[in-house]
């Protein structure tokens, strides 16, 4: 995907953490470069919708469970979860959105790759919670390997 690709798609949301914001589980951020230089030439949406749907930063970490968002010692942030994608969800219609470069593994932005839910390390094929509503809204979903 070229970035000249991403013009036809109006803004383009940016997991908030790779545009340098502190927003990620553990406090930190993960700028990305390339999705930073995506700003010259394409308005960015940074969304978080973990901070979103009411978690604190820095917050436990969450693993996708059978259907829920839950941290290592059993807490259920399922709700939490789901208001950050409906706000996400509501971001993306005020701006006309509809692409997204998504925070890879994340158990709310990562596509295709995920946690297995046992905080064990191991990967699984999925979809984190916002990137499966998006996928089935038909959004282009990029993670920063894919810009070139």
């Amino acid at each position: 995907m070229t970035r000249t690709d991403l013009k036809d798609y109006g803004p383009i949301l940016v997991s908030a953490c790779l545009l340098g914001i502190y927003c990620r589980y553990d406090g930190r951020c993960e700028t990305d470069e390339r999705v930073m230089a995506l700003s010259e030439g394409h308005v960015l949406i940074p969304v978080c919708p973990e901070q979103l749907g009411g978690l604190p930063t820095p917050r436990s970490a969450v693993e996708l469970l059978d259907g829920r968002a839950v941290t290592r010692d059993g807490a259920d942030l399922t709700e939490a979860f789901e208001r950050g994608v409906l706000q996400v969800e509501r971001v993306a219609r005020l701006t006309g959105a509809r692409a997204a470069v998504l925070q890879p593994r994340s158990p709310s932005c990562g596509r295709d790759i995920i946690y297995d839910g046992t905080f064990s390390g191991r990967r699984i094929e999925g979809d984190g919670a916002l990137t499966q509503s998006l996928r089935a809204q038909g959004f282009l979903l990029l993670v920063p390997d894919e810009l070139d």
